[in-house]
């Protein structure tokens, strides 16, 4: 570790924050996109799942709302 410490102390400090990012972004741009997709892709799938299971409570509660306590423990 002290090696690659000796190397980029003696470059610019735009090799060291402008060049080296991009090349990083460069080469796992891919890869950081295709994590980034999975990721966001998940959350939405996780809030429309959510949503719907409110939106089935909030119907049967609201259809369901006229009917005794014991037919509701037949389960």
């Amino acid at each position: 570790m002290n090696g690659i410490r000796e190397i980029f102390a003696g470059m610019p400090w735009w090799v060291k924050w402008v060049a080296v990012p991009l090349l990083a972004l460069f080469v796992f741009g891919g890869v950081i996109t295709s994590i980034l997709g999975a990721l966001i892709s998940f959350a939405f799938k996780l809030l429309l799942f959510v949503g719907l299971v409110g939106g089935l409570i909030f119907l049967v509660k609201k259809l369901g709302g006229g009917r005794s306590k014991s037919s509701s423990t037949e389960w």
